[in-house]
């Protein structure tokens, strides 16, 4: 079972390396993160983007441009398509956003000629965090890509959650479906659709994991909130999975965490696609964005 970062930057360097191509990535965050995943030996990269922008960057941060290919497109738009294009053609397995917006990224994604979207797939944006209060990876979903998830898209998720989960190599992952609380409220439709993703977990019809809601957060990851509130559970205390019931709480939690805990480490990646897509705000830190080139790696067929 992985339980931190390094262990996954430790299993990639046992492994062949993934072919990486980065979308509009002409930042130095976006190129300081690919410079240090490719001397890391996890990845080989490929930079498409506006070449005179990354060999500025490179000078200015110090950067051996020679560390990775580089496809010179001075159009945002236009180098997206392209890089989408690539991986869409086999010619990379990882694709990451540089400086351009989600909303062009993943309209690049969702192209029905040229994108990454299999038929009928449904995308959704994956994170992993790294909490030093707490005792292992906490694997979420979806805070950037569906903003209300209806019953079939909560099923999708959790699925996206529970194969993230087994790359990090968790035998069987406990998801806690997440609402405002742990009563099963059936006026609070996130504590009903809790309830039957708690059930089809339980029959097998959302495979490889154990599964309970609705669970409130603080009784999902906090040992001593369930004794207090005497709950009885398989998940509760010991979440792997969080499945938030929409945008604006996954979103709220990632975000806190990520600007307000001391030492947290984060990943992000969009699921569904032909391959993994690294999906980290622009204002992430470099950190974030080389972690979540290793989640993407890891995940990555």
């Amino acid at each position: 079972m992985i339980t931190t970062f390094e262990q996954i930057y430790e299993q990639l360097r046992s492994k062949n390396k993934k072919r990486l191509i980065a979308a509009w990535a002409v930042d130095d965050h976006t190129i300081t993160a690919v410079h240090k995943a490719v001397r890391m030996g996890i990845v080989e990269a490929t930079l498409v983007g506006d070449a005179d922008m990354i060999k500025k960057v490179c000078e200015a941060e110090h950067l051996d441009d020679s560390a990775f290919t580089v496809i010179d497109n001075k159009d945002e738009l236009k180098s997206i398509a392209q890089a989408v294009l690539m991986v869409r053609q086999g010619m990379g397995d990882i694709l990451m956003k540089g400086l351009c917006s989600t909303d062009k990224y993943m309209r690049g994604i969702l192209n029905k000629e040229a994108g990454l979207l299999p038929p009928k797939a449904v995308l959704s944006h994956v994170s992993v965090l790294q909490n030093p209060m707490y005792k292992k990876l906490i694997i979420l979903g979806d805070m950037a890509v569906i903003p209300a998830p209806d019953l079939a898209q909560k099923i999708a998720i959790t699925k996206y959650l529970v194969n993230t989960a087994k790359a990090l190599e968790i035998p069987k992952p406990k998801v806690a479906f997440i609402a405002a609380t742990e009563q099963m409220l059936p006026a609070m439709q996130a504590c009903v659709d809790a309830a039957i993703l708690s059930k089809m977990c339980d029959r097998g019809q959302i495979p490889g994991c154990v599964g309970d809601g609705p669970l409130a957060l603080d009784v999902a990851i906090d040992e001593e909130s369930v004794k207090i509130k005497k709950m009885t559970s398989p998940v509760a205390g010991d979440a792997d999975c969080l499945l938030f019931p929409a945008i604006e709480p996954a979103n709220v939690f990632y975000k806190a965490n990520s600007k307000l805990c001391p030492d947290v480490k984060q990943a992000a990646i969009v699921a569904g696609a032909m391959a993994p897509c690294v999906l980290s705000s622009r204002a992430d830190s470099i950190d974030t964005k080389l972690n979540s080139i290793a989640l993407a790696a890891l995940t990555a067929k």
